[in-house]
This record gives C-alpha cells, structure tokens and sequence, in this order.
C-alpha cells in the first residue's frame, strides 16, 4: 500500500512481470471494459499468477493513469473507443484513431483518402497501417504512394488498435510521419456468431464467425473462421453493383511450453462501378444531379490474399523473441477520368491502372528485460525485410476499352530496417524512451521498352521521448523523433524528384490527466516540419515533391462518465500547414484539414441496451496555394441503438441523420466537359451519403 505499491502493463502476450522480495502481496488487475480482479497471495520465490478478467460496462472511475511505457497517450482513448463508438465498417475502424478523417471518391472498393493532424495524406502517403503486424499501405503502387486499401478487414474480428501520432517510434519506418494506426485481430472467439444487415440503397451485408475448436478441445489453442459479403447499389444515379466478400481463419496456441504461434489467412475481393468526382458547373447547368457523373465508366476491381504467421518464444523468465513472416498477394485494376475531355476531346482523358504483386516480408525482434545502474531497462531489437515485386502499368482507355499505354513495367522495391528501442525507468516518476532506426532501400524498375534502372538509398531516424509521473492523475511527456516516407519508385530511378527519402521532424508537449473520478483527458501541442511532399499526378504515372512544410497544431480528447450508463466522448483538433518556400498568399498547402472535431454520447445499460447518437466536423480549408478555390467544411450526425440478449442483438443505424448535403472528397481539378471550348479550374467533389438507414440481426451461439 502507499509508497510500496508498483504498476505494470502487460505485453502483447498477456504477460506482466514484478520483482518483488519475499512477502504478503495484493495485486490488482484494471482493462478497459472488464471487470476488476484482486487477490491477496504470499510470494516466497519466483511465481506464476493467472488472471482471468470478465467482461463488464466502462467505468472510467477505475481508470488509472500510468508513465508506463506500454500505456502511451491515444493508446488507452483507442481502447476505450473500440467499445464506446459504433463500428459498421472496415472504414469506421480507421476513425476510431483520433482526429483521423477519411473520404472516399472513386466507389466503396478503393481505399479512402485519409486525413489527419493537418496532412491530406491522400491514400497513405503519410499515415502507416498494419494489422496484426503485416503492413496495408502499398509502396509504389499504380494510384499512389502508400495506398492503403483497409477494405479486406472484417471488423468484427478486431480487438484492439494501438495509436502512434507522429514519427517517435523506431518500431515504425516507411509512411509513419503524421501517425500510425496498428490493428490486432481476435486471438479467439467467445461465440460463434451470424449477422444480417439490410439498408436502403439495396444495401445487403452476411456476416458468420465461428469457433473451430470445441470447448473441451480447447486448452491452449483457439481457432476460428470469419467471412462477409456486401453488396450495394449506393446512392448514386447510376447503380454502383458494389460486390465484395471476405474470409479469414486464424489458429492461436501454445505449440511448445515456451513458444506461442499465431497464424492467419485471409482473401478479399471486391468489384464496382465507381462514382468518380464531378465538376461543379455540370451540376448548376443541370448536365447532371449532384449524385450524377460524367463518364459512367469509372470503376474496378481488387483483391487481396495475405498469409501470416508469428512465432513468440519466452526466453527464460524475462525476454521475449517474436518471428514473423508473412506473404500478400494483390491484384488491382481501377478506370477513372479527373479531367473527363481536356486532353483528348474525341475519346475522353478516361485512364486504368493495374497493379499486380506479391509480397514477402519479415519482422523480428528481441526484447530483454535488464537493469542499468539498478534500474529497470527494457531493449528492444528489431529487423525487417519487405520485397515488392509488381507489375505496373497506365493506359488510356475509352469506356473500359484499352488504347494505348503511357507507362508500364516492372518494380522491385526491397526495404531493410534495422532498429534499437529501449524504455528506461531512471527513477519511480521518470521514463525515458530513446531510439534509432536504419532503414536501407533498393528501388528498381524496368520499362517495357528501356533497361532496367536502379538507385540504392538509405535513412536514419532517431527518437528521444520522455514521461513524467507528476501524480496518480497526472502524466506528462515530450516527444521528438525523425519519420519518412519513400517516394515512387519510377520517380526515383528516372530522376524525377529530388528527394527520394523526404524526412519529417516531429516535437511535441503534452500530457495525460485524470479529472475527480469521472474525466478523462488527453492535451498534445505538437510541430512537424516536412522536408518536401508528395503529389500523384495520376494521368501521367509520376510522383512530384513539393517544396517544404511546416505543420503546428493542437490535440484535445475528452472522455466524460455522466453517469453510470452514460459516457460522452469529445476530439478537437486544430492545425495550421504552410509551404515554406512559397511567398505569403500562395503557401497554402493544399486540402490540409485545419479543424477538425468528433463527438458522441453513448448509453450503454447491463440489460442490453446500447444507443448512441454521435457528430463528425471539418472545416472548410483551401484547396489550392492561393484559396482562391475552396474545399467545404461539413457536420453530419450519426445514430444508433442496439439491444442485445444472451443469444441475439438487434440494430438500427442511421447515417446522416440530418440529411446534410455534404461533399466528401474535393479536390481543384482543371477539366473541360464535352463540347467546352475552354478548360476550368474550379471544385470537383463527390458527395457524401445521404440519410442511410440500416437495420441488423445478429444470432450467437
């Protein structure tokens, strides 16, 4: 009790360790959205204890605040919101990070555009996202530089999501600058389970999941099989046939007393007609509605099978060896036209591109637990492979006809990352988190019709992080640390940017704090200074660097107990980007988010009564240098109220419940409609969802 109590956090594995001297001892186990556990033993020597946690209602009076390193700040808010917020979607699970916005332009089966602390990260450029360590973004791949497609993810098999804002991690190399959001699937399943939904817009989802391994089969290992099929017609004028299925099994268990495999398969496929981005001018002469188009053509297919396996092997008492190794095979094709007739007026700028690869990766590391001058010191060394190899091209077309191509061949891309993360606790209130990482790359690529062409580049990144125990409500920190991205691999062995590895230098202050028993919040001032950015010019299969940024901003979350039943939950985030190189005026960096909020109230009763309404906002920002043109800001609310027994659960969601007319990709496009004797630049949007209403049925057996 008082000055001889100690915390610890457990590892990814469930596991927790003491050094304690021989005597009477009560330990006391907190989880987000489990019930308490508290045992009083006698200790005489070294000794294993099982702890087994129930699930119950949030209750944010046991939460504590801890300068343990395994409990960074966002990290216990993104527990907390993987059960306080509603998730319907693989793209629902992207928003549970923190002020990450997303918006989808070219129909459901592409990824989405993301957003987040001030970058218009387009599809990933600058935001890294794995599931169960096997990373999503896709390195030169045909729409863009770190393109990650979330979609082969059903979200009902994850169970946890660790959030990293900015680049202090050395865990992290490629595309971690603004953040990094880590995904971890179920481990197992309590019941198996059937879902059905049904919405407007001939909307359809099935969902089962079911545990492969009987109960008294069990023991030490779990198995389990999900799948999913979607199909919609979406709210767009022409039918958008969307048609996707998902399936993934996972095996976890013991398979020596001192090893742990996990291992998972999965495969995706997804086909659509794609709604595509209209020019304002076509929709206030009445060429079209606003859920119209104008080339009717746009659209694709893709597919992902992705095999992983990870070895966790206990090394005496304290350490810990984890070998992963795992393999992606993609497919991708998509059409689209940006500019519709400006620079072919007879057949139309229609575009596709392909990609198809296969990936094999490598993770490894070894964590030790050890002392420096007799305090506690915990090392980590890792290593990483991944080899791309793909086939790309860009061709024009005409209504899903090819013509002629404007470039294709062959990438080969190999990255090496080597990095030391090491957590020292100096004294009872001080944690120091210092780090460095190398990361090695090979960029090659071979045009059909010129050798093959090579460039070899390297990066160092070094971290320095420090937390501070002010009190038991109170924690503070500041971070520093050097992220990356990768540029495309043609633009680099062709000489067309200038940096192929463009750096971001992050700093932030901030802290963590328990207000009474009931507040919960998280305050960060934060500053990121880019070394260039990345624009896809996707008509033309190059990647240009823009000229430095700066990027300030400021982070606030809030998580309120009202009452028992009823938690409210509160994001703020305020940034503020300029080109440093541009003069005054026209230094404006493009589609960057400058405010942006989410928010919600959730009721949540042990009779099986879930109801929650909720709001997302952004502002409206510039979008283009000079805010001549701009993108506007929007605030839609959604709503949902669930009630579960012990063998069913019945749903109702409802998306813009106002039935706000918003836009959701926008972008400044210079384009000329058919039979315009001049081109325009002016805002080019999709639309965002009108009010969607859904209903669920879920069985559980």
């Amino acid at each position: 009790e008082g000055a001889s109590s100690t915390t610890c956090i457990s590892n990814s594995s469930g596991q927790y360790r003491f050094n304690l001297k021989p005597g009477q001892y009560t330990i006391k186990t907190n989880s987000v959205g489990f019930e308490s556990f508290e045992k009083t033993f006698n200790l005489s020597g070294d000794q294993i204890l099982s702890v087994e946690l129930n699930p119950t209602a949030i209750n944010l009076q046991e939460i504590t605040v801890l300068s343990n390193q395994s409990a960074k700040p966002t990290q216990l808010f993104s527990a907390l919101d993987k059960v306080l917020r509603p998730v319907n979607s693989a793209q629902d699970l992207l928003q549970l990070v923190p002020g990450l916005f997303i918006a989808q332009h070219a129909g459901g089966g592409k990824a989405e555009q993301i957003f987040l602390r001030g970058f218009d990260s387009d599809h990933g450029t600058d935001f890294y996202i794995s599931v169960d360590g096997m990373p999503v973004n896709m390195v030169s791949h045909a729409h863009g530089q770190g393109y990650a497609d979330f979609h082969f993810v059903i979200p009902e098999s994850i169970d946890r999501l660790a959030v990293h804002k900015g680049p202090y991690n050395a865990r992290f190399g490629d595309f971690s600058t603004s953040g990094t959001g880590e995904f971890s699937t179920k481990n197992g399943l309590d019941h198996s389970l059937i879902k059905l939904e049904a919405g407007q817009f001939n909307t359809f989802r099935g969902l089962g999941m079911f545990n492969l391994l009987c109960d008294e089969v069990k023991g030490d290992h779990q198995a389990y099989l999900a799948g999913e099929f979607v199909h919609t017609d979406s709210y767009f004028d022409k039918k958008q046939n969307f048609n996707r299925y998902n399936l993934f099994g996972k095996y976890f268990g013991k398979i020596t007393p001192s090893t742990t495999l996990q291992f998972s398969a999965s495969t995706f496929d997804a086909s659509w007609s794609g709604s595509g981005q209209i020019p304002e001018r076509a929709i206030a002469t009445g060429q079209i509605s606003r859920y119209g188009q104008i080339d009717t053509f746009e659209g694709g297919n893709t597919g992902r099978t992705n095999l992983n396996g990870i070895f966790y092997t206990q090394v005496g008492q304290n350490d810990l060896i984890k070998n992963q190794f795992f393999f992606t095979r993609y497919d991708f094709s998509l059409f689209s036209n940006f500019t519709f007739f400006l620079n072919d007026p007879i057949r139309g700028d229609e575009i596709h591109q392909i990609d198809h690869r296969s990936i094999y990766g490598y993770h490894g590391s070894f964590q030790k637990n050890h002392n420096l001058l007799h305090r506690a010191l915990t090392s980590t060394f890792g290593l990483s492979t991944r080899m791309d190899f793909a086939g790309i091209a860009l061709l024009r077309s005409q209504r899903r006809i090819d013509l002629e191509p404007i470039v294709a061949g062959q990438v080969n891309q190999i990255n090496t990352g080597a990095y030391y993360d090491a957590d020292w606790a100096w004294s009872d209130r001080w944690l120091l988190n210092a780090g460095v990482r190398l990361d090695h790359f090979i960029f090659k690529f071979k045009s059909e019709s010129e050798p093959a062409k090579h460039k070899n580049k390297a990066v160092v990144s070094p971290k320095l992080n420090l937390y501070y125990q002010a009190s038991p409500t109170v924690k503070l920190f500041a971070k520093s640390g050097i992220g990356f991205h990768s540029n495309d691999a043609r633009s680099v062995v062709l000489g067309q940017s200038e940096n192929s590895l463009p750096k971001a230098t992050g700093y932030e202050l901030g802290g963590e704090f328990k207000v009474g028993k009931s507040l919960l919040m998280n305050m960060a001032a934060w500053s990121l200074h880019s070394q260039s950015e990345l624009v896809y010019v996707g008509d033309e299969g190059v990647v240009e660097t823009n000229s430095p940024t700066q990027r300030i901003g400021l982070d606030l979350a809030a998580r309120y107990q009202m009452t028992r039943y009823i938690i409210a939950d509160l994001d703020i985030n305020i940034n503020r980007g300029r080109l440093i190189d541009a003069p005054a005026g026209e230094n404006n960096i493009p589609l960057a988010p400058r405010l942006t909020s989410t928010g919600g109230v959730q009721y949540m009763h042990p009779n099986g009564l879930n109801a929650a309404i909720r709001y997302k906002m952004i502002g409206s920002r510039p979008a283009n240098e000079d805010n001549s043109i701009r993108a506007q800001g929007y605030m839609i609310w959604d709503a949902t109220i669930k009630y579960s027994t012990t063998k069913f659960e019945y749903g109702i969601s409802m998306e813009n419940l106002l039935n706000t007319e918003w836009n959701q990709a926008q972008f400044d496009t210079t384009s000329r409609l058919y039979n315009e004797a001049q081109e325009v630049s002016e805002l080019h949007f999709t639309p965002g969802t009108p009010r969607f209403v859904k209903a669920s049925v879920s069985y559980k057996f």
